[in-house]
């Protein structure tokens, strides 16, 4: 009877060590925001890209993220080393400079479609908008994809800037659903998919996201801290889809009801 107790307890145990393992690996592993946020900065700390340097003083404005104070200062010695890109380097410098000043010409330097459409919002307060501006942000967003997160982003930008632009009722409100719709239910992880996020957040509507798309998000994370372009790449990191993660990520571990504005203001 002991002798067969004894041979039962062992069977017992020696599946218990075979199931345990089993089970931690099919929860899948643990994922900190804390851990993500910490390894995102640790990223863009050594990044020097112009644009990415911005964002980052945004971040550090609107959250005190300390390893980003000295974002402009070092966009501006980035800028003295793009003489070639000086004209539209100085037009972007106003999101962290509302005083910042053009010289003759530099507002011809924007050819992108995309800076088209968020230009003339971030310039609104000084020179209006454009008389065929409704018609350009229109077209943004009915053509989707990264033209439609443009029109989100110069959205808030006009909403900071105390710009308006005559819309149909509603329109605004679709507009926050297509950025959502932008974020697809699949294990997937895009750039785009981060940028329709994190300007979701910074609109105040963040609460369109799919909750879902938290924790694949982190699960994606590379080892060096940062996000590829996608997901299904992810042998280089990207500042651009990087410094969108941090934005969604920083923005979900410090839920507000406000928070200071994307643009420095006046």
């Amino acid at each position: 009877m002991k002798k067969s107790l004894l041979v039962a307890i062992c069977i017992i145990i020696a599946c218990s060590l075979i199931a345990i393992p089993i089970m931690l690996n099919l929860a899948g592993p643990s994922y900190s925001l804390e851990g993500a946020i910490e390894n995102a900065i640790d990223f863009m700390e050594e990044s020097r890209e112009p644009y990415g340097l911005l964002m980052l003083d945004v971040v550090y404005r609107r959250f005190g993220i300390e390893e980003f104070a000295d974002s402009l200062q070092l966009y501006d010695q980035e800028a003295g080393n793009l003489p070639h890109k000086a004209s539209l380097l100085r037009v972007f410098r106003r999101i962290a400079d509302h005083d910042n000043l053009l010289q003759p010409g530099d507002l011809d330097s924007v050819t992108y479609q995309a800076d088209k459409i968020t230009v003339p919002a971030l310039y609104c307060d000084q020179y209006g908008l454009p008389e065929d501006y409704q018609r350009t942000f229109e077209d943004a967003v009915l053509s989707g994809g990264g033209y439609l997160t443009h029109a989100l982003l110069a959205w808030i930008w006009m909403q900071e800037n105390g710009c308006e632009l005559e819309l149909p009722e509603g329109y605004i409100e679709s507009m926050y659903q297509a950025n959502a719709e932008l974020i697809e239910d699949d294990e997937l992880v895009h750039d785009l998919e981060l940028e329709a996020a994190a300007f979701l957040y910074m609109a105040g509507r963040g609460e369109l996201v799919d909750k879902s798309f938290l924790q694949r998000t982190l699960e994606v994370q590379n080892e060096d801290g940062g996000w590829s372009f996608s997901s299904d790449d992810r042998d280089e990191s990207a500042w651009h889809a990087t410094v969108l993660a941090l934005l969604y990520l920083l923005h979900v571990k410090y839920p507000a009801d406000s928070y200071p504005p994307m643009l420095d203001p006046a």
